[in-house]
C-alpha cells in the first residue's frame, strides 16, 4: 500500500514521542507505544489505540501490564498520502490524541479543544 517503510515510520514516531514536552514525558507512566501495519478488522479506519488504566481512573495501581498505544500504518499512511511533511504532522497528531487518553482525556474533551 505505501512506498514507505516501516522503519521510517517508527522513526517518526519516536521523532513525534520525543518533541513531547519535558512534563508529558516524565508523566507518562507505565505505558508501551507500538506500530502495527494494519487496524483491526473492525474498525478499519482506525489511526490509533489507547489500551489501558488511564492515570486519573488508578487506584491501588500495583503490578499492572504497561498501557498500550498503538499506532497503525496503514490508516496514517493513507491520511497523509504522499506528502511527507503531512506524514509527519498525522504521526505527531495521533501520537498526542492517544497520549491524551493515558492521561484520561475524553475524545470529547479533545474535539472541544480543538483536536478532532
Amino acid at each position: 500500500m505505501s512506498h514507505r517503510s516501516r522503519r521510517r515510520f517508527e522513526s517518526l514516531v519516536a521523532d513525534a514521542l520525543d518533541e513531547l514536552p519535558g512534563w508529558v514525558q516524565e508523566a507518562m507512566d507505565n505505558v508501551a507505544v507500538v506500530v502495527e501495519d494494519h487496524p483491526p478488522d473492525d474498525d478499519p479506519d482506525l489511526l490509533g489505540l489507547y489500551e489501558g488504566i488511564a492515570q486519573t481512573e488508578r487506584e491501588f495501581y500495583v503490578g499492572a501490564l504497561p498501557d498500550r498505544i498503538t499506532l497503525f500504518r496503514s490508516t496514517i499512511e493513507a491520511e497523509a498520502g504522499d506528502d511527507d511533511e503531512e506524514l509527519r504532522a498525522q504521526v505527531a497528531e495521533t501520537v498526542v490524541h492517544e497520549i491524551a487518553h493515558h492521561f484520561g482525556i475524553s475524545d470529547e474533551r479533545l474535539e472541544a479543544l480543538g483536536w478532532d
